[in-house]
């Protein structure tokens, strides 16, 4: 992997050239950034935009929780349809935009394979949100199922996986097209993540809706999905986006390549076990509960490996890490990925599990992993990749502030008030003489926070939105492309 100097909290360019021995790489760096820069922006727009859409489905959501007549007569916006909205706009809308965008762009740089065939991606990428918004639109006016992370209707299936194919089968063939024979780990991640998902995805869909199968096989099909899509989809693109940008803007190797294999080959071990633990104490076979919380416990082994080798190789260097935009919001996503993943496993535990299983704990608990640590590793990536894409500077570094503070204020804010709320509520919910109504008249308060907290998120996702669109609007700089190399963006 190709080194850069220490980012610079200034946005003002740097004062030094590059080494004369680095400039051929950086004019191939230059030419890959150039191919990938229409489906790059495609997908960060078309991620952006429903950001925003899912946001504003979030706020209703949060606010029909505590004050249940606001917008009551809208039958569109139900709470359910609402939440259910809200969590596919956010997953398969801006997830899966800017998964799709971060992990091709890497992929292309560490194979030093231009992006060939572009028009495949962007076909791929009009049919991928072509399906979202008829799915988003089904489920806003009843025609969804009732089956959690699939809400969807059926009919968006086939569109669905046609696109996903075409950006699947090009991430491929551009490994399989690398210049040199050395695998970055980076590399390992994505092209396991591109593996997993169909793999996840058609089996969920055959064993659920096509040809469905019988009893609480269902229940068990949709957990496997439900918790592998973060586990085995978004985890490994967050993780390779992290190793990638880590060592790429310190300006020094990875700490230990060895350890990041022995993280990945853990993860695959152990997390596609680990969904069955929200089933503990349902009707399945007990060794298959044992199995789920075994999985869960052992991901403890990737979730430290991974945590020491960040940690190792950022040390000594933690100035440029907060001065840097980009590693500001990776390395508060790596350290949310060690804590969420933490916690997760301590809730496969029997006896926290029956205090935090159907309480607002387990939501604060998937915002922590799809949030806290996928999202906020896509928008450092993204302030890293588009400078690049765009051969510009991000306008405004006052928005970037703002974005990251926030963001990561309301997504604290909002784990922390759930996960405080969501244990109460269990401890209560166990106790047979507190009236339910009780209940739900004491998680009100904490209920407020989330709201709070989605008030904090939208704004920063507007200072994000307002910033790229400035971005892809401005001029064209005048620097050479060649110049990029060095990190002379406020990224």
């Amino acid at each position: 992997m190709s080194t850069l100097p220490t980012t610079q909290a200034s946005p003002a360019p740097a004062k030094t050239e590059a080494p004369p021995e680095e400039w051929s790489d950086r004019v191939a760096l230059s030419t890959i950034d150039e191919s990938m820069r229409v489906p790059g922006i495609f997908f960060v727009v078309s991620g952006g935009v429903w950001l925003l859409i899912g946001t504003a489905l979030a706020i209703v959501a949060s606010f029909k929780l505590h004050n249940p007549e606001f917008l009551g007569n809208i039958e569109a916006l139900t709470f359910g349809r609402a939440r259910s909205a809200h969590l596919n706009a956010m997953t398969y809308g801006w997830g899966n935009n800017a998964l799709f965008a971060v992990a091709l762009w890497i992929m292309s740089r560490l194979c030093r394979a231009p992006v060939r065939y572009h028009y495949i991606l962007i076909t791929a990428g009009v049919m991928w949100n072509l399906g979202v918004t008829i799915g988003i639109w089904g489920i806003l006016f009843g025609d969804l199922t009732s089956v959690e992370w699939l809400e969807m209707p059926t009919y968006v299936t086939p569109l669905l996986a046609l696109s996903y194919a075409l950006v699947g089968v090009w991430g491929i063939l551009a490994f399989h097209f690398r210049k040199g024979d050395h695998v970055y780990v980076s590399q390992w991640y994505i092209l396991a993540a591109l593996f997993w998902f169909p793999w996840l995805y058609t089996v969920a869909q055959m064993m659920i809706f096509f040809t469905p199968a019988r009893g609480t096989v269902q229940a068990i099909t949709n957990w496997w999905f439900a918790h592998n899509v973060l586990g085995l989809w978004y985890t490994p693109v967050g993780l390779a986006a992290a190793y990638y940008l880590i060592p790429k803007i310190l300006g020094k190797p990875i700490h230990s390549y060895y350890l990041s294999i022995l993280g990945f080959w853990s993860l695959a071990l152990f997390y596609n076990w680990a969904g069955v633990h929200h089933l503990i104490g349902g009707p399945i076979p007990l060794w298959l509960q044992a199995a789920g919380t075994v999985g869960s416990i052992g991901m403890v082994i990737p979730v430290i490996v991974v945590a020491v080798n960040h940690h190792l190789t950022a040390r000594g260097s933690f100035r440029a890490v907060w001065n840097s935009p980009t590693l500001r919001f990776v390395v508060f996503g790596a350290m949310s990925y060690t804590l969420t993943s933490l916690i997760g496993s301590a809730m496969a535990v029997p006896d926290v599990n029956e205090v935090t299983h159907f309480t607002h704990f387990t939501v604060a608990h998937a915002h922590h992993g799809v949030y806290a640590f996928f999202t906020m590793v896509m928008f450092g990536a993204i302030y890293f990749m588009l400078p690049r894409l765009l051969n510009r500077e991000w306008p405004s570094a006052t928005l970037i502030r703002i974005h990251f503070w926030a963001c990561a204020l309301g997504i604290g804010i909002y784990v922390v008030g759930l996960s405080i709320g969501g244990w109460m509520q269990g401890l209560m919910m166990n106790n047979p003489d507190i009236p339910f109504l009780d209940i739900v008249q004491a998680m009100i308060p904490w209920l407020l926070s989330r709201s709070f907290a989605g008030i904090l998120l939208t704004v920063g996702h507007l200072a994000f939105f307002a910033n790229l669109i400035w971005m892809i609007a401005g001029p064209r700089s005048t620097v050479p492309k060649t110049s990029l190399g060095r990190e002379r963006v406020p990224a």
